[in-house]
């Protein structure tokens, strides 16, 4: 299968394993961990273990013995499946000179973050590991991005109908077989496999916990326990609202997007451009695809939505220091200002406001609004 240099991240996690004795690169399965840290240990001194083999496991029983003469980049796939390991990677972690440093790959999950937080606490940094995004596979790629997602094998299949049917698996494995792997409670499989395909056909909406309760039948606990446990594997984001002004009664609950928009389309049953293009869920799919690729850029904890009881709104709001930018998402071949827009210019002090598109030319709105085609989102975001 062809390889999809990946040199922004690579760089990343280059960068991080030489400032910390410990990184933990986190992400679904199958999206593309193994192959990249592999690169990153490429032509250099190391070892590899990975916990789902026999060997390396039976090995990692004795988790100091294993890993105390390790020099160099050591990196332990599926981390997750061996809990031992962390108290002795805080010891490995304190010696001085440093031996060795630790790059760990898992599924994520809450267990895995939280462990590795409070016993490695102050050695280890996080980076959160989605598919392709639009600067690895080109802008001129955007669209079989858009419609097969960024999960290595959907997006190099040979053909739009095996890439959705590997995603189909993937969507079947990962309740069946990975969550046991995370070890998460999950009260009903099936039931939080219906709750899955029910956010898809509610994408980019704010939550409602009560309302898919009374749909499933299920306890608004169960319901808000099994959203908490699709956000943790990283296959949901649920994006917070901006709640700094005071003055006027802004909307409280967050929106919930499936971060992958393969996975919404596999879910929504949807297979090709044409049959996405006629669906009515299409403005929102293309909303999700553009803000997965500002979080990439920008980082989570500064990307937000903005939306008032009045009903002024503002898709995505990045804050930046001082500096704040807009985002509006329109599905169409000419975006038109509107007066949401002017209202976020003045209520939230925005810099600039770009309307991001699926066309192909970049022109100005207004003063401090663009049009932006969403394959130049990088050249604003940096």
């Amino acid at each position: 299968m062809k390889l999809v240099p990946r040199d922004r991240l690579e760089q990343h996690v280059r960068r991080l394993v030489g400032a910390s004795p410990v990184v933990a690169l986190l992400g679904p399965r199958q999206s593309g961990k193994t192959t990249l840290a592999r690169k990153v240990l490429s032509g250099r001194a190391g070892e590899l273990f990975d916990c789902e083999d026999m060997r390396d496991a039976q090995r990692l029983a004795e988790p100091f013995t294993a890993l105390e003469r390790c020099r160099g980049l050591v990196v332990i796939d599926e981390v997750q499946r061996q809990p031992a390991l962390f108290p002795v990677l805080r010891v490995l972690a304190d010696r001085r000179p440093l031996r060795a440093r630790f790059l760990l790959l898992g599924s994520a999950s809450f267990d895995l973050v939280r462990q590795s937080s409070e016993t490695l606490a102050g050695r280890v940094r996080f980076i959160e590991l989605g598919g392709f995004a639009l600067d690895e596979v080109g802008a001129a790629s955007w669209r079989r991005l858009f419609v097969r997602g960024g999960f290595p094998r959907s997006y190099l299949a040979r053909s739009d109908a095996d890439s959705l049917g590997w995603r189909e698996d993937f969507v079947r494995t990962f309740i069946e077989r990975d969550l046991t792997a995370l070890d998460v409670e999950v009260r009903s499989r099936p039931q939080l496999r219906r709750l899955w395909t029910m956010l898809a056909h509610r994408h980019g909406q704010l939550w409602n916990g009560a309302e898919l309760a009374g749909a499933l039948g299920e306890s608004y606990p169960t319901v808000r326990r099994h959203l908490d446990i699709l956000t943790g594997a990283l296959v949901v984001r649920q994006l917070p609202p901006w709640l700094e002004n005071a003055e006027k009664r802004v909307v409280r609950s967050p929106k919930v997007f499936v971060r992958d928009p393969g996975l919404v389309h596999a879910l929504l049953g949807l297979g090709t451009y044409r049959e996405i293009e006629s669906h009515p869920k299409l403005g929102a799919s293309f909303e999700g695809f553009v803000l997965e690729e500002i979080v990439r850029r920008v980082g989570e904890r500064f990307v937000h939505f903005w939306a008032t009881h009045g009903g002024a709104e503002l898709d995505i709001l990045v804050t930046r220091g001082a500096a704040r930018l807009g985002f509006e998402v329109k599905w169409g071949d000419a975006p038109r200002v509107t007066r949401s827009m002017h209202v976020a210019l003045q209520d939230l002090g925005l810099q600039g406001l770009y309307v991001v598109y699926p066309g192909a030319t970049r022109y100005r709105l207004h003063e401090r609004i663009e049009a932006l085609p969403v394959a130049e989102l990088g050249d604003v975001l940096g």
